[in-house]
C-alpha cells in the first residue's frame, strides 16, 4: 500500500497475500542466494544474476546497485531478488518485475506468497520477479527502532485532543527521526528516484531489452518514477491502485484520509444489513457508534489477552483500518468490533493492527515501518508543524474517523535529518508505450481520483476501473480486470481507455 503514514504501511503486502489465498506449500529450507557477478563492480549494468533454489519452486539471487548514482564508485546496495520461473519456457516472453507497495513492502515476500495468484497466461509466459528495494527487507535494510520503541510509537495518541497531547506526539516524532539519524547512514539514498533507477539495472541484469512491470499502490509511484526516467525502456506497465505523483506530502495525507472514510462508510452500509453487526441499523448510526467507540478507547484503553499492551485508540484504529483493504475481511472486522464494544476486549483488533505493521507474536517487527518513513521523508519536501496542524484540521472535517490519525502519522518527516527541495510534479513518460493505470472506486489507501489523475498525466496512459471495494484490483479475482490486464501484459494491447469493470 501507499502511505506516508508509517502506521498504515504494511497492508498491501498482507492483503494481497490474503486476497490471493495462495501459498507455496511445498517450501523447502531456503538456500543462500548467490551474488551477481560482474567483471567490473562499478559497471552494474554488466552484471549477471546467479539464481539458486530457495524452496517452493522459487529461485533467489542478489544484485548490486550504486548507493549514489552520481558517484558510482562510492559503494553499493545489495538487492535481494526472487523469481518464479515461467511454466512454458518455450514461449516465455521475459520477466515480470513486481512491487507490492509500501514503501517498505518486501517484494520478495510478495512474490513468494502471491505469484501463483497471477493469471495462467502470466504464469506461463513470464518469470515473476520480486525484489526488496534499497533499504527494505533484506536489501541492506534501514533499521532505526527497537521493538519496544516501535510499540511506544504506535501506542502514542495519533489524534491528540489538546496541546499536551500534541507535544507528546511531537516528542515521539522527533525521537523517531533522531533514532534514524543515529543508526542509519544511508538515509539520503533510499528515495524513490534511486529505487526506480535500480529497476533499470535489474531490467538489464534480467536480460530484458524492455521492462514488463506490475506495481501495486506505492509500487505505482515507483513505476511512475521509472516511466519518467526511462520511458523508452517500457514494454508493458501496470500501475494498480495508483498514487498521484504531483500532490504534496500533506495533500497526499488528506486525500488518503478521505479514502479511508469512504471505505469505512461502505463497510458500515454493508454491516448494518448483517445480523451480527454491532453498530446499529443504519449507516449514520454505525458511523456515529464508531466515533463513540474511538472516544471511549481514547479515554479507557482496551485490554487484550495476547500480551501486556493496552489497546489504545491508535492501536484500535489500525485494527479497524486493516480489514478495509480487503472486503473478505469485513466479517472479521464485525467480530472484532463486537468484542471490543460489547466486552471491552481489544484482542482481535490488536491482532489485526499487528498484521498491519508486521509485528510478530514474539514482539519483533520487520523493517517496513523504518523503511516507510525513510523513503517518504526524502521523497517530497516536508512542511513545518503549523502547516501540519492546518492539514489535520482540514482532514478532520472530511474524515472524522481517520483524518487526524492519518495526517499526524507523517509528522516525523518534519524533523527528518535529510530533506529535499524538489517539488512534486506531474509524470508524463513522454514517448512511452501505453501504460495501464487501474483504480478501484472505493479504495481506502489510494483514492480513485489518484488513478484518474495519473492516467491523465501520462502521455500514453489508459485508465481501467473497478466498481468495488478494497485496495488495488488485479488480485481481487474480478474476471474483467484479470482478463484485460493479462491481455495487455502478454500482447501490449491495453483495454479501451475508461473501461469500467463491475
Amino acid at each position: 500500500m501507499y502511505s506516508v503514514h508509517a502506521r498504515l504501511v504494511g497492508a498491501v503486502v498482507v492483503t494481497l497475500a490474503l486476497a490471493s489465498a495462495c501459498s507455496s506449500g511445498d517450501d523447502k529450507p531456503a538456500q543462500s542466494a548467490k551474488p551477481a557477478q560482474s567483471a567490473n563492480p562499478t559497471d552494474v549494468n554488466a552484471q549477471k544474476l546467479n539464481w539458486s533454489d530457495c524452496g517452493g519452486g522459487f529461485q533467489c539471487s542478489t544484485a548490486k546497485v550504486p548507493v549514489d548514482y552520481t558517484k558510482p564508485s562510492a559503494g553499493t546496495f545489495t538487492l535481494s531478488l526472487i523469481r518464479l520461473p515461467a511454466t512454458d519456457q518455450a514461449h516465455r516472453i521475459g520477466s515480470l518485475l513486481t512491487n507490492p507497495g509500501g514503501p517498505g513492502g518486501s517484494g520478495v515476500e510478495f512474490v513468494r506468497s502471491s505469484a501463483r495468484a497471477f493469471g495462467n497466461d502470466i504464469r506461463s509466459r513470464f518469470d515473476i520477479v520480486g525484489f526488496d528495494p534499497r533499504g527494505v527487507g533484506k536489501s541492506d535494510p534501514v533499521r532505526c527502532n527497537t521493538p519496544a520503541q516501535l510499540d511506544n510509537f504506535f501506542a502514542t495518541d495519533a489524534s491528540p485532543d489538546d496541546p499536551q497531547e500534541v507535544n507528546t506526539l511531537v516528542t515521539a516524532s522527533k525521537n523517531f527521526a533522531d533514532t534514524c539519524k543515529a543508526k542509519s547512514k544511508t538515509l539520503p539514498y533510499v528515495g524513490t528516484t534511486n529505487a526506480a533507477h535500480d529497476m533499470d539495472v535489474l531490467r538489464a541484469a534480467l536480460g530484458d531489452k524492455k521492462i514488463t512491470y506490475y506495481g501495486a499502490s506505492y509500487g505505482t509511484y515507483l513505476g511512475a518514477s521509472y516511466a519518467e526516467q526511462f520511458p523508452q525502456n517500457i514494454r508493458a506497465f501496470v500501475l494498480d491502485g495508483a498514487v498521484d505523483p504531483k500532490e504534496s506530502s500533506t495533500e497526499t495525507l488528506v486525500e488518503q484520509a478521505k479514502g479511508f472514510e469512504t471505505a469505512l462508510k461502505s463497510f458500515a452500509a454493508d454491516c448494518v444489513q448483517r445480523p451480527d453487526c454491532p453498530l446499529g441499523k443504519s449507516t449514520d448510526e454505525a458511523l456515529a457508534k464508531v466515533s463513540t467507540f474511538q472516544k471511549e478507547v481514547d479515554a479507557h484503553p482496551l485490554s487484550n489477552t495476547r500480551d501486556n499492551r493496552k489497546v489504545t485508540e491508535s492501536w484500535a484504529t489500525m485494527g479497524i483500518a486493516l480489514p478495509l483493504y480487503v472486503k473478505t475481511l469485513w466479517p472479521t472486522l464485525r467480530q472484532a468490533l463486537s468484542k471490543a464494544i460489547n466486552d471491552h476486549d481489544g484482542t482481535q483488533l490488536l491482532f489485526l493492527a499487528d498484521q498491519l505493521v508486521e509485528r510478530e507474536a514474539d514482539g519483533t517487527y520487520s523493517n517496513q515501518t523504518d523503511a516507510n518513513m525513510a523513503v517518504n521523508c526524502v521523497d517530497k519536501p516536508n512542511p513545518n508543524l503549523a502547516t501540519y496542524e492546518k492539514s489535520v484540521n482540514e482532514a478532520a472535517k472530511q474524515s472524522p474517523h481517520f483524518g487526524p490519525f492519518v495526517v499526524w502519522g507523517g509528522l516525523p518527516c518534519v524533523y527528518w535529518p535529510v530533506q529535499t527541495h524538489t517539488q512534486p510534479a506531474p509524470v508524463t513518460a513522454k514517448g512511452s508505450a501505453p501504460i495501464l493505470v487501474i483504480g478501484t472506486l472505493r479504495d481506502p489507501a489510494t483514492p480513485y481520483k489518484w488513478a484518474q489523475s495519473l492516467a491523465s498525466q501520462l502521455q500514453n496512459g489508459r485508465l481501467l476501473s473497478l466498481d468495488g471495494d478494497g485496495h488495488t484490483a488485479y488480485l481481487q479475482g474480478n474476471s474483467c480486470i484479470t482478463e484485460a490486464t493479462d491481455r495487455y501484459l502478454t500482447t501490449g494491447e491495453p483495454p479501451k481507455d475508461g473501461t469500467l469493470c463491475r
